[in-house]
């Protein structure tokens, strides 16, 4: 990546990717030459296509401007992007899909839109659950929208990424958005729904990073309407990155990246600028630390891991996600989950070589490997903060997940697509040719992967079933897998999977919930008890459980033990405000209370 590049021709706008000015007629064997220099330099997308001019037409009139190359790369771009993810056709609603839009009450419950801004049930995204109203408004629970405006969203960002590189001057601009949103590592954020927080937030933080650059650019004295008005805009759609997707809070730490790339060094005055957007992360960084811990329950012995520990946990997970984008396979939805020994001398040694890599680029920043520098710390930055220093209910399941690295996987990419871009131009000689045949040939490559990897994600069997083929170890995929069987009637067989998910994770909670109810359905009520009674111990707020023991117990003929725990269940839909729980308990309980009676089903098994 060269900060100063020098264009050879071209306009101001025929850099920024806009529409080139018709070339004045007569321009002759100069401007064909002026044309060809100009590939690779203001277009931004030297790696694929050929060089373009424009040339007269039969009548002696000049193509129109939508005619343009740039333009023709912007429709190649997306139209690549829409092919690779067409498996999104035939996908449905997975995993947490149903918490976040389904059966959210803000959506479909009684809350209601209000809710999501003024209540903690949007939990920390209340921009993207406003998305989903709208489409449930619009649509209904009818997938393919769903996941066709999460491959619109995703085709969006591409082309403000290309967009972003033009202006920071980076070679190979296309080709660097073109690897990017066609590698299959962005799979779990485009063909998942619910990470319409990754999309969402990904349009906005590069709307708010073009919208600085812009004001950047055009100078900073105070008091120009045209300037202020861009800064204040791209304050704004900072702000809306945030509401989308907590983790876009690093964007003052890029932004300040950028502004010492394209500056060519840093001035402290330069904070002044950014101080309100690093305000707006830091109460957002707060708010959002507090709600993993005390709304998602991200606290407990899966989330007790010491400093040297999460450290340890950084090391490994930075150069984990550099190796995915590197070599994509296997590519997993739920990764193993490391097991973590800080006492091993050896363990801190990938934390060390990240710090000591960066420190050395750092100290020769400003020379030849100032590219380097740049990509690798904006890596490190938008991974930061779900490298482990801080409580993340996912880790529960594994310390890293693909779609962690949705934002933070621009930076390695743009470095080899410009990496590639500027070693052709040096020792491609004369075979021009084989440039656009190598970087399309690898673009192909990814795109079919990409495509592949898209068919995981049609419906919650085959998500899991894959999960487990790649990842046998997998015990949240064997659980949810095993209670799709149940609901499908086919007990055995759930009875096996989630048997095998409590022989991984012996002390999950809702794993025993989950068996002792297939082991009703089975007659086996005693045995069922048992494992209620082990998913009340490890869970004590776990309602369902207590509704599920209290109904084994009148049938086992424990009436005096079933009437205490169906209390209990009753006290805890109160105080985590489900009325409508709360409700079918009531007359259950008040019926339990009466001699010959026998109580009804609560609907609490799950």
């Amino acid at each position: 990546m060269k900060p100063k590049q020098r264009r050879l021709v071209g306009t101001p706008a025929e850099g920024r990717g806009f529409p080139a000015k018709r070339p004045r007629r007569g321009a002759g064997r100069q401007g064909k030459g002026l044309a060809e220099s100009r590939s690779g330099r203001a277009g931004g997308s030297p790696a694929i296509g050929s060089p373009s001019r424009q040339t007269s037409t039969g009548s002696g009139e000049f193509p129109p401007a939508w005619w343009n190359r740039s333009w023709l790369l912007g429709l190649l771009l997306l139209a690549g992007i829409f092919v690779a993810y067409l498996p999104v056709r035939q996908a449905g609603f997975i995993w947490d899909d149903d918490d976040h839009l389904l059966q959210n009450p803000c959506i479909v419950g009684p809350l209601g839109f209000k809710a999501i801004w003024t209540t903690s049930a949007a939990i920390y995204y209340p921009l993207v659950l406003t998305s989903f109203w709208v489409e449930h408004a619009l649509w209904g629970f009818n997938p393919l929208p769903y996941h066709l405006v999460n491959v619109a969203m995703h085709a969006a960002c591409a082309i403000l990424l290309w967009r972003v590189l033009q202006d920071l001057n980076v070679p190979g601009a296309w080709f660097g958005a073109a690897l990017w949103a066609v590698h299959p590592v962005q799979v779990e954020s485009v063909a998942w729904i619910t990470e319409l927080k990754n999309t969402q937030s990904c349009l906005f933080y590069l709307l708010a990073v073009l919208l600085f650059l812009k004001w950047r650019a055009a100078g900073t004295p105070m008091g120009r309407r045209g300037n202020e008005r861009d800064y204040a805009l791209a304050l704004f759609c900072a702000m809306l990155a945030i509401l989308s997707k907590a983790s876009t809070v690093m964007l003052p730490v890029v932004l300040g990246l950028c502004w010492w790339w394209k500056d060519g060094r840093w001035r402290w005055r330069n904070g002044l600028r950014l101080g309100p957007f690093l305000l707006i992360s830091a109460l957002a960084s707060g708010w959002t630390i507090w709600e993993q811990k005390f709304h998602s329950g991200a606290v407990g012995l899966e989330w007790s891991q010491s400093w040297p520990e999460r450290l340890v946990i950084a090391g490994k997970a930075a150069w984990f996600y550099l190796g995915k984008l590197l070599w994509p396979h296997p590519l997993i939805f739920i990764y193993t989950r490391w097991g973590i020994d800080a006492s091993r001398p050896a363990a801190y040694l990938p934390a060390l070589a990240a710090a000591a890599g960066l420190f050395l680029l750092w100290w020769n920043r400003n020379g030849r490997v100032k590219p380097m520098f740049f990509a690798s710390a904006y890596f490190l930055v938008m991974l930061f903060p779900v490298l482990g220093f801080f409580n993340v209910y996912f880790f529960r399941y594994s310390f890293v997940s693909d779609h962690f690295q949705y934002l933070a996987s621009i930076g390695p990419l743009v470095l080899a697509a410009a990496g590639i871009t500027a070693a052709w131009a040096f020792f491609g000689g004369t075979k021009r040719w084989l440039r656009p045949v190598f970087c399309g040939s690898l673009l192909l490559a990814f795109g079919w992967l990409t495509w592949q990897q898209s068919r995981m994600y049609r419906d919650n069997q085959v998500l899991f079933e894959t999960t487990i083929e790649r990842n046998p170890d997998c015990w949240i995929a064997h659980n949810n897998l095993g209670l799709m069987l149940m609901q499908a009637g086919r007990a055995p067989e759930a009875k096996a999977r989630l048997e095998r998910a409590l022989a991984l994770k012996p002390e999950d909670a809702e794993a025993h919930n989950n068996l002792g109810a297939v082991l009703d359905v089975l007659g086996q009520h005693a045995a069922a008890t048992k494992h209620y009674e082990r998913a009340t111990l490890l869970k004590p707020d776990y309602t369902e459980a207590w509704i599920n023991l209290a109904i084994d117990y009148f049938l086992t003929g424990h009436s005096a033990d079933g009437m205490p725990a169906a209390q209990k269940a009753l006290a805890l839909a109160r105080a985590q405000g489900r009325p409508s729980l709360a409700q079918r308990i009531e007359p259950w309980l008040a019926m339990s209370q009466q001699p010959g009676e026998s109580p009804p089903a609560t609907g609490g098994r799950n």
